[in-house]
């Protein structure tokens, strides 16, 4: 396994407190990055199998060393889980409590998930949770702005500094960067052109990068369909922006984790490559609504709003963002940035790489995905919970 950087960048690291920690883990070793800062190290398409082959399971040995930023999200927390199936170690970096990561600890073996306390502004302490690491698989994303962190930074200037980090490392086999469906530098959501300019410079600095673009994904820990849920619990209703034509194609959650994975499996076919991910089916928001509602056993009951509408009730929050000296509430329903996405369909190209070309079948939406809607149910287990009670994805305030 390629070991840490250039001498100039072992001096500068070795007194990271991140360092101090990992070197607890691993014993020091002679070797340093190799590769140049203009040059890519990863993997050249057709360059064999990465995984190897071992006893199977959660104490096997698949060869793979991985650091998954933002593991402690969403997405993140099947994404580990699928690694850690096979036998890999999964580096996962942090940046909130010690708490953070816990769940995640439970998913692999004993010292198979390794909890990394890192500052993603800090260059070096970037570097040191990716010094060991043979496999960079990007989740960092945020659907709404907050007052120290911008759509910018988190969804675009990250990943730009993870590839050129990645492509100065030198031992980077693999570089996985997870973007959203309907990326476009002409989008009128700003979450989607900061996500398209990240695809380019990922893009720039590794060719070979895999880029993964999942539509709306729906889970137990969802964005869409629990808030649905606990407004129409709360009020009785939900609004539907517009008249609730505009289509999308969700996809459960896991199947997106399972296309991640597959990618590091294949023998590099997937490597230079954009997939996108959707789900067997189309919705219009109006059907995805009626679903939620048929699990929830709720009569269902729904107010148009009007796009300008929406919109205007939206607006407030991100005009006080910056200008009041306290955090703002984080958006559910009416987030305006969301707003503006849903404005024009978000499916899937008719030209695509799909799960098909990675030898997957998506599950559909419904039946098992929308399942965890039963806690709405009167009398469920979390029934009058509020979507933050149960679900504590990490944020950036």
């Amino acid at each position: 396994m390629q070991a840490i950087t250039r001498k100039l960048g072992h001096q500068s690291l070795k007194h990271s407190p991140a360092i101090s920690s990992f070197k607890s883990l691993y014993p020091p070793s002679d070797d340093h990055y190799c590769g140049s800062r203009f040059a890519s190290n990863v993997a050249t398409s057709g360059g064999g199998h990465l995984a190897r082959k071992g006893t199977g399971g959660r104490s096997s040995v698949s060869g793979i060393v991985a650091t998954v930023f933002g593991a402690t999200g969403f997405l993140g927390r099947y994404v580990v889980q699928e690694l850690a199936k096979m036998g890999t170690q999964v580096l996962v970096p942090f940046r909130g409590s010690e708490d953070s990561p816990r769940h995640l600890k439970l998913m692999g073996d004993l010292g198979q998930i390794v909890p990394m306390k890192y500052n993603p502004r800090d260059e070096n302490s970037v570097k040191a949770v990716m010094a060991k690491a043979n496999v960079v698989i990007n989740l960092i994303g945020r659907e709404y702005e907050t007052r120290n962190y911008s759509f910018e930074e988190v969804n675009h200037h990250m990943a730009e500094q993870l590839a050129m980090i990645a492509k100065e490392h030198g031992g980077i086999i693999r570089f996985i960067q997870v973007s959203c469906l309907g990326v476009s530098p002409t989008s009128p959501s700003r979450m989607l052109r900061a996500k398209a300019a990240a695809e380019e410079a990922v893009a720039r600095e590794l060719p070979e990068v895999t880029i993964m673009r999942p539509a709306v994904m729906i889970g137990t820990e969802d964005r869409i369909l629990n808030p649905w849920a606990h407004f129409a619990k709360k009020y009785g209703f939900i609004p539907l922006f517009g008249d609730g034509s505009t289509k999308i194609q969700p996809v459960f959650v896991a199947d997106v984790a399972s296309a991640i994975v597959a990618s590091l499996k294949d023998n590099g076919i997937s490597m230079g490559k954009v997939y996108e991910l959707g789900g067997p089916d189309v919705y219009t928001m109006h059907e995805l609504a009626e679903l939620m509602f048929d699990m929830i056993r709720e009569w269902p009951r729904y107010v148009n709003v009007p796009f300008p509408i929406a919109k205007a009730i939206a607006s407030p929050r991100e005009f006080l963002l910056n200008k009041v000296p306290a955090p703002m509430p984080t958006p559910t329903i009416f987030n305006l940035d969301a707003i503006e996405a849903l404005a024009t369909d978000n499916i899937v190209s008719k030209d695509a790489l799909t799960f098909e070309d990675l030898g997957l079948a998506p599950h559909k939406v419904k039946g098992y995905p929308v399942e965890f809607l039963i806690q709405y149910r009167k009398g469920g287990p979390n029934y009058g919970s509020t979507v933050s009670e149960r679900v504590s994805p990490e944020s950036y305030p």
